[in-house]
């Protein structure tokens, strides 16, 4: 792995040119926002003189300046309002003047107290892109409830699914329903900005989590109740089998998937076991599905009687799907990923040595970049506030009325 620094040269990507004021934070929003922001936007990120909270989540070797903050919010300015002040507002206002993107997961009823409604804004800019994040539609009953990635999965089914495997519920280890709906915001604020080039005209997008999961479990677990009157219960019975997991070998654990009809035969020749293939349980891989459970228990048992070196060679000869299990901290030494660049450090200037992970895959034209380091909170305020249109005696004066704040030089 390399050292760098971030450069704050100009986008190539293929957003480059376009503005985005980001008013979200912790992951869902932070996470879209930079996505954007690799792709060549110039992501503002508006906080609060307090900062987004997910800048204090973990450890830190500055203030405000957390892992899962880094992770989230590169190739972004900050600028530190305090938007329950009339001149914080009044300097939103000119920001979004010249934004093509207003990208916010605040609840509409904060954003309709803040007159930063929909008409609100489109009367500012009649083009921009209007897009929130949060719960739930504003259509339904559920309309205005608080949501976080813990209840939405909740809500989903999530860990009633993770239940019926281990027999408790649990919610998934990462935060599956942010990162989703974050993805669901890109692809739409995208396609919105497409559609702008064809017509002129900017729009409001809703990117609800409830709903956004639902389609995403729902595509796997309906099932069966697909069909009037249903052909099974819910639930995609391959991804609830109890033996459905990392397979234990002779010294560790192994990723194998024996499943459609070649891996099967092929499986069955490796391991000196032809008689198999005449098993009515396993004839057909719709034969399987139904005897899931059976097919996996097989397959662990014949696992368990080889190291994870072997098996990984004999699988990979035969072309059956295998991978390692990874721990995080291996993950982070995968020789692919580093054949890739996946990860890199950097010099960061107020942090040090840092490892960043790099924008996945590869663009033969307009490739995004990085370009810059995630800011201190305020670091990017008098820049962002003079390209509004303010003088520095004007920003001077909402620095000292606590309106805009800015990130606290080293000496201080």
């Amino acid at each position: 792995m390399t050292t760098s620094t971030p450069t704050s040269s100009p986008a190539g990507g293929p957003l480059a040119g376009v503005r985005i004021v980001d008013l979200t934070g912790v992951v869902m929003g932070p996470f879209a926002s930079q996505i954007l922001a690799d792709l060549g936007a110039d992501v503002i990120k508006v906080e609060s003189p307090e900062g987004d909270t997910v800048r204090y989540i973990g450890p830190s070797r500055s203030k405000g300046m957390g892992p899962m903050y880094l992770a989230l919010n590169r190739n972004k300015r900050s600028a530190a309002l305090d938007l329950r002040k009339p001149e914080a507002l009044a300097a939103l206002h000119r920001l979004i003047e010249r934004a093509d993107v207003l990208l916010f997961n605040l609840r509409p009823a904060s954003m309709a107290r803040l007159g930063l409604g929909y008409d609100e804004v489109s009367r500012i800019n009649p083009r921009i892109v209007y897009c929130g994040c949060y719960g739930f539609g504003e259509s339904g009953r559920y309309a205005g409830k608080p949501a976080l990635d813990d209840l939405i999965q909740g809500s989903v089914a999530l860990p009633a699914l993770v239940g019926r495997i281990t027999g408790e519920p649990r919610y998934v280890p990462t935060n599956v329903c942010d990162r989703t709906t974050g993805l669901t915001a890109v692809y739409s604020v995208t396609a919105a900005l497409y559609a702008r080039e064809k017509t002129g005209q900017g729009q409001s997008i809703e990117v609800p989590m409830f709903e956004t999961m639902t389609q995403f479990v729902l595509s796997d677990h309906m099932f069966g109740r697909t069909f009037d009157p249903p052909l099974a219960e819910a639930g995609y019975v391959r991804l609830l089998s109890r033996d459905r997991r990392p397979l234990p070998t002779r010294d560790g654990f192994v990723c194998v998937l024996v499943y459609i009809d070649r891996h099967w035969k092929s499986f069955c020749k490796l391991i000196g076991r032809p008689d198999m293939l005449q098993d009515p349980r396993f004839l057909r891989m719709s034969d399987r599905t139904r005897n899931i459970d059976d097919l996996y228990a097989f397959v662990a048992e014949v696992i368990a009687t080889r190291t994870t070196d072997e098996w990984i060679d004999a699988l990979s000869a035969a072309d059956i799907p295998v991978a390692p299990m990874h721990t995080p901290d291996s993950l982070m030494e995968d020789p692919h990923l580093a054949d890739v660049g996946m990860f890199e450090w950097i010099d960061h200037p107020s942090e040090g040595r840092i490892r960043q992970m790099n924008v996945p895959g590869r663009w033969s034209r307009t490739s995004p970049s990085i370009r810059r380091h995630a800011p201190l909170l305020g670091e990017n305020t008098r820049e962002v506030l003079v390209e509004a249109g303010y003088s520095p005696q004007e920003i001077d004066r909402m620095l000292r009325s606590g309106a805009a704040a800015e990130a606290e030089s080293s000496s201080d």
